[in-house]
């Protein structure tokens, strides 16, 4: 089955340009909105399901094809191959986090990093420390949010630590970031969260975006 073609046989000019433009024409669309390139993937997603490791050669072939909807469709694919990734896996993922990066992409991987980082803790001091002190927004920005979905089991010393080294700066993707991380743990320890942005200087954007449900009743 060759899911390629099949996307390029559905392009669809007017709602390429549409996409393109939300995304400030950042990127070539085939113009494939969600529901139809899940529909039209379903087929050879499941086939993929089978996989006993993970097919980075196609993962890789995604990434490098021009149209934005390849690169979702690597996702899409790891999204479903997450339980195949081990720490191995984590020098690939930074490759695709620092490539053709923008938020759309880069916080979808962050769903795999996030699983990857829970079933293995050693991969948080070993790899996302490092990403927490890179030279790139983007894998700062995952070193911020890869928690989102941990809950009671987040690690606020690490969150704090995340936060604070990358908090000094007009980055509209890294303090929204910073908000969204405090915004979602907010949910589960309100008091925690209140006191961090109360103790800590952070930007306009990070404290309100994080004090979301603080004041909720």
């Amino acid at each position: 089955m060759d899911v390629f073609k099949i996307f390029y046989k559905n392009r669809n000019q007017e709602q390429s340009e549409a996409m393109a433009k939300y995304m400030r024409n950042m990127f070539p669309f085939l113009g494939l909105k969600k529901p139809e390139r899940s529909a039209l993937s379903k087929e050879f997603l499941k086939i993929k399901k089978k996989d006993t490791r993970v097919d980075w050669d196609f993962i890789f072939k995604a990434y490098n094809m021009p149209e934005r909807e390849f690169q979702y469709l690597a996702i899409d694919y790891m999204d479903r191959a997450k339980s195949l990734f081990t720490p191995d896996d984590m020098d690939k993922i930074e490759i695709l986090l620092t490539t053709k990066s923008w938020w759309d992409t880069v916080d979808a991987i962050n769903r795999t990093v996030g699983y990857i980082a829970m079933k293995y803790p050693e991969v948080r001091e070993d790899i996302i420390l490092k990403w927490m002190k890179a030279d790139n927004i983007w894998l700062n920005r995952i070193s911020i949010i890869f928690q989102l979905k941990y809950k009671d089991k987040t690690d606020t010393d690490f969150l704090s630590k995340a936060i604070l080294h990358n908090s000094q700066t007009t980055e509209f993707f890294i303090n929204k970031a910073i908000g969204w991380a405090l915004r979602e743990y907010s949910k589960t320890n309100k008091e925690w969260v209140k006191q961090f942005i109360e103790n800590n200087s952070l930007s306009k954007l990070s404290i309100r975006e994080g004090s979301k449900y603080i004041n909720r009743i």
